[in-house]
């Protein structure tokens, strides 16, 4: 444990390690919040949810929880497989198969555990069957800057889960520019071999930069790759773009049937901590046989499954989206206005989407503006260590016009404030 101290003692020393804050209650996006170190408590103004329809205050999404557990108790405490499969699962696993015009889908816990779980699944399929074998190599393709999810499967995906030494053939993977439809293409034709099974993947929306997956390009080219597969993390696409928060493929006036149609196999993962106001995630498609083994994968069946709080709040969550596509709408006209604003200010903000990333001068501490910001009564996240230094915001549907132009007014006040150019004489 020595190397552990002595990085821990350094990193702190360095000023990079996170402020830690714990939450007491929020009503809207006001929170009263603690600052671990100090005690200190105060209630400030939140552009740092992920709540980004502002259902987790929902009463009928609150209520579906609750019933659940009077129903099921909190915990299915077996894995899907084996005992811990219940009604609600089927049903939540219906709503988003409509909801993303795919019609077989599976639960995971959470995206991390989809992801590995369908490395497994696609990659090196299930348990030995007598009279099989497969003898494809599989090549992928990320985006270099896709989320840490899909990074630690890729990583993985050179063997099964659960097994130090795989029998199955060799999954390559290669990184592309980002968003560089160039470069995948030419990423494509230079590793690209005979016989290969090839994968792309990519975030929908970008949870670092807020930019969106050039989709329809995409398309173009694994069109050519006849039997490809494209993979689509819409964990902050879902509920935020499309005309009614179905995700990319709306957002591009497509329905995974176009893909399907030029010959490439669309697998979508959705997950519920942002629009669905609970956790876990889902892996659908349109090939009924990748969902017995996304099933049997080690992460599906060492662990247990969805607990029934958890799937009922995201079930409730999804069937007010389809009900209510305002809250979808009030989103984006939110984005476009604070997006606007900050322009206005001469802020650097990237990206299209509800992720907004603000670009702050080279001199500024993302980490000391974030704190400054906070005294001022409000909460953004300060990002310096997972991604080039910048400040995050995320808008949600419940936020005002008042609410984002007072956020805009501290980021000019401290600006000012942490922000002294020098100026040649």
């Amino acid at each position: 444990m020595q190397v552990v101290k002595e990085y821990v003692r350094r990193w702190y020393e360095s000023g990079l390690d996170p402020d830690e804050y714990i939450c007491h209650g929020r009503q809207g996006n006001f929170v009263e919040i603690e600052e671990a170190e100090t005690g200190k408590r105060r209630t400030v103004l939140t552009f740092c949810t992920n709540d980004v329809l502002g259902l987790t205050q929902e009463a009928s999404v609150k209520q579906a929880a609750i019933d659940s557990i009077l129903q099921y108790g909190t915990s299915n405490s077996s894995t899907s497989v084996l005992s811990g499969r219940i009604d609600l699962h089927r049903q939540l696993e219906t709503e988003i198969s409509a909801f993303k015009h795919l019609p077989h889908t599976q639960l995971f816990l959470n995206a991390w555990m989809a992801m590995q779980a369908l490395m497994d699944a696609f990659c090196h399929l299930a348990i030995p069957v007598p009279g099989f074998q497969n003898t494809r190599e599989t090549l992928i393709l990320t985006d270099v800057l896709n989320h840490g999810c899909i990074v630690t499967a890729l990583a993985n995906a050179g063997t099964r889960s659960g097994k130090m030494f795989g029998h199955s053939p060799r999954v390559r993977v290669r990184a592309y520019r980002h968003c560089d439809i160039e470069d995948m293409a030419r990423k494509l034709k230079r590793y690209a071999q005979p016989g290969d099974r090839i994968m792309v993947v990519s975030d929908a929306v970008f949870s670092m930069d807020g930019d969106i997956a050039p989709l329809p390009q995409m398309l173009d080219v694994l069109e050519a790759y006849p039997d490809s597969t494209l993979l689509m993390d819409e964990a902050h696409a879902s509920g935020a773009i499309g005309a009614t928060g179905r995700g990319i493929y709306e957002y591009f006036n497509l329905k995974p049937q176009d893909a399907i149609d030029r010959g490439v196999n669309p697998l979508i993962m959705t997950t519920f901590s942002k629009f669905a106001a609970s956790a876990g995630a889902a892996i659908s498609s349109h090939a009924p046989e990748l969902i017995p083994l996304l099933n049997v994968s080690p992460t599906s069946i060492g662990t247990i499954s969805l607990p029934a709080p958890t799937t009922a709040a995201a079930l409730e969550s999804i069937r007010i989206v389809k009900q209510q596509p305002d809250r979808v709408r009030d989103l984006q006209e939110s984005t476009r206005y604070l997006r606007s604003r900050l322009a206005a200010n001469d802020f650097a903000a990237i990206g299209e989407t509800n992720v907004v990333p603000v670009l702050l001068p080279p001199e500024i501490n993302p980490k000391e503006y974030a704190r400054e910001l906070l005294d001022f009564g409000v909460w953004v996240s300060p990002i310096w260590f997972i991604a080039k230094p910048r400040i995050r915001i995320t808008v949600n549907a419940l936020h005002t016009k008042e609410e984002m132009d007072r956020l805009v007014t501290g980021m000019v006040k401290m600006r000012d404030l942490v922000y002294q150019p020098t100026i040649s004489a």
